[in-house]
C-alpha cells in the first residue's frame, strides 16, 4: 500500500477498488445437493430410529423369541413349542434356506415385507405362509430328511413332489 502525504492510504490499494479483481467464492455444491443431503440424513435418521425401535438387530440372530417381536406371531410361537420339532429346530431352520446366500436374501426379503405389512396392517390374521416361503420350507424339509425321503424325490429336475406339510402339517406348528 502506498501512503499519501497525510498518512492515509491511497484509494487504489483498498479492496473496494473496482480495478482490483475480487477473488470469487465459488459454491462447491448447489442448493439441490444440500437438499438431497438433508433428505438423505433425514431418511438415515428415521431408518436408524425404526431399526432400533423395531429391535432390528434381534432379527440377525437365530433366537425364536425374535419371531414374537410382532404380537401376531405369538400363536405360531406357542404352536411351535408344542410341536415335535421344538427340540430339534428353530424358526430359521425351517423358514430359511440352508445355503448362506439364500438364507440372507430370504431373511432380508421377509424382513422388509413383514415389517411393511405389520406397520401398515396389510396382513391377514392369522397370517399364512406365502408360496415362495412354502417352497423354502419344502426345501428345508428335504434338506434335513433327505435320507428318508430320497425315494419320494422327483426322478427328473423340475418335476414336483408332494408337499411335506400336506401330510405333516402339525410337525412345525402343532394344532395350526
Amino acid at each position: 500500500m502506498q501512503s499519501d502525504h497525510d498518512g492515509t492510504s491511497s484509494d487504489s490499494d483498498t479492496p473496494d477498488d473496482p480495478t482490483i479483481p475480487k477473488p470469487s467464492r465459488k459454491r462447491l455444491f448447489g442448493p439441490g445437493a444440500y437438499l438431497f443431503a438433508g433428505c438423505l440424513g433425514l431418511l438415515a435418521g428415521v431408518g436408524t430410529f425404526t431399526f432400533g425401535y423395531g429391535k432390528g438387530a434381534s432379527y440377525l440372530s437365530n433366537d425364536p423369541k425374535t419371531c414374537v417381536n410382532c404380537h401376531v406371531m405369538q400363536g405360531h410361537m406357542d404352536s411351535w413349542q408344542q410341536s415335535s420339532h421344538h427340540h430339534v429346530a428353530v424358526c430359521n431352520d425351517c423358514h430359511l434356506p440352508h445355503h448362506p446366500i439364500g438364507k440372507w436374501v430370504t431373511k432380508a426379503d421377509n424382513g422388509f415385507f413383514h415389517s411393511l405389512a405389520f406397520t401398515t396392517g396389510g396382513f391377514k390374521d392369522p397370517i399364512r405362509i406365502k408360496p415362495r416361503n412354502r417352497r423354502v420350507t419344502q426345501g428345508t424339509c428335504i434338506h434335513c430328511h433327505e435320507s428318508v425321503v430320497h425315494s419320494m424325490l422327483p426322478d427328473a429336475a423340475g418335476r414336483d413332489m408332494q408337499s411335506c406339510v400336506h401330510c405333516h402339517a402339525d410337525v412345525g406348528h402343532a394344532g395350526r
